[in-house]
């Protein structure tokens, strides 16, 4: 059983709203700052999204991940930067014509979605395999856009982190393996809890981890109050583990998380109490030295 994992932190993400909780980073210098805080309380890895700072609303604009980017290597701090390539990927049927696209939509093709890791090679860069409904939107990621993101991915010296949401995720990576799209061993992070997808509990994470290719590391979260429980069931089944604010904005029933950091020292206090140390980034680099096609 593992005795060290990689423990990322997923700062802002897209869905969150500043109207949830006021501690939500949303400038570039806020996110920034988050994720040199979570990495300085244990985290390896920075997931992270942009928003525009004066609407708090998401953002695809290359300029402020870049800015995020600066400040955080600029403070010295050690923390492998994971950036997200979900955004781009949305589409509301507008209900008279369910052909067209409703306010809300952010379909874009593939090399869209990637602009920003070609122009800043970040280590890491998710790639969303899920086609599902999503709150008001469908969640489209075709099998040849897919395909594109992740030659391009690669291209830019990253790794490609699988974000699967149900079993039919799991067998287009596998398809996309066998194909040669994708370079195994690949990287997996299991998505739990959000509707209409994989459901958050032992048994469904468990079933997930069964179908990965063998010798596949991944990892696995739950959104809202399983974050913690799923965090040790993902480090009980061999997985690594995630926290942040763009999943779960408490830190007790009712109270909110005040900071990311928050987030993090409970995951690395819950994790000791099993005897559980997390990895520095140096030791997650070195854990995923081993994930196909990785040119660091």
């Amino acid at each position: 059983m593992r005795r060290k994992v990689i423990l990322t932190c997923a700062v802002t993400g897209n869905i969150t709203t500043p109207e949830q909780t006021p501690y939500l980073p949303i400038t570039p210098e806020q996110i920034a700052n988050a994720a040199i805080e979570a990495a300085k309380a244990g985290a390896a890895v920075a997931h992270i999204h942009v928003r525009d700072p004066a609407t708090g609303r998401p953002s695809m604009e290359i300029d402020l991940y870049r800015e995020v980017m600066d400040r955080i290597r600029e403070s010295g701090t050690d923390v492998v930067i994971n950036l997200t390539t979900g955004p781009g990927g949305r589409f509301v049927p507008d209900r008279e014509n369910p052909r067209n696209a409703a306010a809300g939509s952010t379909l874009l093709p593939p090399e869209k979605r990637v602009e920003h890791i070609l122009a800043l090679r970040p280590e890491i860069a998710t790639l969303d395999l899920n086609t599902m409904w999503s709150g008001t939107a469908v969640v489209i990621n075709a099998p040849w856009s897919v395909t594109r993101m992740a030659e391009l991915i690669y291209s830019a010296g990253a790794i490609p982190e699988l974000e699967v949401f149900d079993s039919g995720d799991i067998g287009l990576a596998k398809h996309l393996m066998a194909e040669g799209v994708l370079k195994g061993p690949c990287l997996f992070q299991v998505c739990m809890g959000i509707r209409w997808g994989f459901d958050w509990n032992p048994e469904t994470l468990a079933y997930a981890k069964s179908i990965l290719p063998p010798g596949s590391p991944w990892a696995a979260f739950a959104i809202g109050r399983m974050e913690f429980p799923m965090l040790v069931q993902a480090w009980l089944l061999g997985g690594h583990v995630r926290v942040g604010l763009e999943d779960n904005i408490y830190i007790n029933k009712g109270e909110l998380a005040t900071s990311n950091a928050q987030l993090v020292e409970r995951a690395v206090r819950i994790l000791r109490e099993f005897g559980v140390e997390p990895m520095t980034a140096a030791e997650a680099r070195q854990e995923l030295s081993q994930v196909g096609g990785w040119s660091r």
